[in-house]
């Protein structure tokens, strides 16, 4: 939260942030639908992409969803592994694809531009490897690791 603005004021911009991001996710959903993807499908793309976009990208500071485009690799590869008790290479996985398909729905809508698209994917592709690692070794601590961490 900026030091300049109460905690008051960063609610309120915070709520006008989730009012918009809730509005995107209505569209993706009827863009999700009309692809032809199964409830489950839909379901999962929304609550990871939600999960993003009201959460982490408001947790810190008020990030909009176009800043969102280059705010994945602190996602998930670091917050999202402590932070979701249930991540995993899997879920990961899973965040990278509803990511994509949200973005390249934004990209479509003229939300972000096709060099934000591109740097997302381009962040993807090149770290994510290191973030199933990271996420594998959160996993794999010992003791004396948790006491490094506390």
């Amino acid at each position: 939260m900026s030091e300049e603005m109460s905690y008051e004021e960063y609610e309120k911009k915070a709520d006008e942030i989730r009012e918009k991001n809730n509005e995107y996710l209505d569209g993706f959903e009827e863009h999700l639908k009309a692809k032809g993807l199964n409830a489950k499908t839909i379901d999962r793309h929304l609550f990871n992409v939600d999960f993003y976009i009201n959460n982490y990208l408001l947790y810190y500071d008020i990030e909009d969803v176009t800043q969102g485009c280059y705010g994945v690799s602190g996602f998930l590869g670091s917050w999202f592994i402590r932070k979701a008790m249930w991540s995993s290479v899997n879920s990961i996985k899973s965040n990278i694809a509803s990511l994509k398909k949200f973005y390249r729905y934004l990209l479509d809508q003229g939300v972000v531009t096709k060099e934000a698209y591109e740097s997302l994917c381009e962040d993807m592709k090149d770290n994510k490897e290191e973030w199933f690692d990271m996420v594998r070794g959160y996993y794999d601590l010992d003791d004396d690791d948790l006491d490094m961490l506390i």
